[in-house]
């Protein structure tokens, strides 16, 4: 996700200066790539963060905040790590945006990401320009963490969605139901959803290049299943869908997250 939502900002005109932890993979056309998160974000005004886990977050930016500096997180991280992230811009003197998006691969190649921000009022103007190059719309959520929160709400529905087709693929082939003829009954009508299609087919054809890793969306039902419980929230398929999403991992963490259906349908 973040390299093209970098190639996009050297696009629209950004000087960007990068690190990953995989060098290779963020070198590109437009992008300056550095040895460490300090160095990339050295005498940068904006500091943008789009790694997975709230600890490499934290590690790549402890040198890189300064008084002054806008800090856009925009990484799925949950409510803690986003609560540990507003922590340390304050201690540090940084603006801190918590601004999560919605989108797989496709959508951040062609600057079309929906943008999920929460911060202070007077972030808006400086922070804008940087939404508008990686994304088709901003949702302004409130102050710092409703972005999370709302994004954890949103991953519930789409992860909820995902696993469903993944079932449905399997239960139709198990019962000797050609899944195509599944598709067409529903589709267009009010049980029709756009992903129903899009992952059905792809199930269907064995495509699991990745939009969105399995790995990582695993990772993101944890978050939502960890925000549930610390709400006092009795959600069973969410719990179920972190556990069956987990159980893939080993054998498909690196297919498309669509590939849950392989846990159901091993003999595909």
């Amino acid at each position: 996700m973040g390299r093209p939502m970098a190639a996009n900002l050297a696009a629209a005109g950004f000087r960007v200066h990068g690190w990953n932890r995989t060098r290779e993979k963020a070198e590109q056309d437009g992008v300056e790539v550095l040895d460490s998160p300090a160095d990339a974000a050295r005498d940068a005004g904006i500091v943008l963060t789009m790694l997975a886990e709230a600890d490499t977050v934290l590690d790549a930016v402890g040198e890189a905040l300064g008084d002054g500096t806008l800090w856009l997180q925009m990484s799925t991280i949950g409510i803690d790590g986003t609560v540990r992230c507003g922590e340390l811009a304050r201690e540090r003197g940084a603006t801190f945006v918590d601004a999560p998006v919605l989108g797989t691969k496709g959508p951040a190649e062609a600057g079309e990401l929906v943008v999920i921000a929460s911060g202070p009022d007077d972030a808006r103007q400086r922070a804008e320009p940087v939404f508008d190059a990686v994304g088709k719309r901003t949702a302004w959520a409130g102050e710092a963490g409703a972005g999370t929160r709302l994004k954890l709400v949103a991953n519930a529905w789409i992860l909820s969605l995902v696993e469903a087709v993944g079932e449905t693929m399997a239960l139709s082939e198990g019962l000797g139901v050609d899944p195509n003829a599944f598709l067409d009954v529903v589709s267009g009508g009010a049980m029709d959803v756009p992903y129903l299609q899009l992952k059905g087919k792809a199930i269907l054809e064995g495509d699991f290049e990745p939009a969105f890793r399995l790995r990582l969306a695993a990772k993101d039902a944890a978050l939502v299943a960890d925000a549930a419980r610390d709400a006092g929230l009795d959600l069973p398929l969410v719990v179920a869908i972190r556990d069956r999403m987990a159980e893939g991992i080993e054998e498909h963490g690196d297919k498309d997250m669509a590939a849950t259906y392989l846990t159901s349908a091993p003999d595909r």
